[in-house]
């Protein structure tokens, strides 16, 4: 049995490593005992931010619709609880849109709701 040697394997694995680890600075790019745990700390980082995304998006959503609510004379709770009483689907991110770029449409919206 021939004696296998680690360099087809370990180069596979660590170019995978260098290949994420592509814009770092220093030993960090271009050597895997200091690539590795910076790669695996960046990708739970984007984990966790892909997620954090979502959330401040809605939160923007949320104070443009408040915003634009409030000049007609409603505010965001009341107005979204008349919203789902009258059955008018429209949900937080084209609401935010129309109170944004359209002050019509949105207040054509608020009026076909009080």
């Amino acid at each position: 049995m021939a004696r296998v040697k680690r360099g087809f394997k370990r180069r596979r694995r660590s170019n995978k490593i260098f290949k994420l680890a592509k814009g770092f600075h220093f030993d960090r790019r271009n050597k895997i005992r200091h690539a590795m745990p910076t790669v695996e700390r960046a990708l739970a980082y984007a984990y966790k931010s892909r997620r954090l995304l979502k959330r401040s998006m809605r939160q923007l959503w949320i104070a443009r619709i408040n915003a634009a609510s409030r000049l007609l004379g409603l505010s965001y709770s009341k107005l979204i609880s008349k919203l789902s009483a009258s059955k008018i689907q429209l949900n937080r991110k084209m609401l935010a849109e129309l109170a944004a770029r359209d002050l019509n449409a949105f207040n054509f919206v608020v009026s076909k709701v009080k």
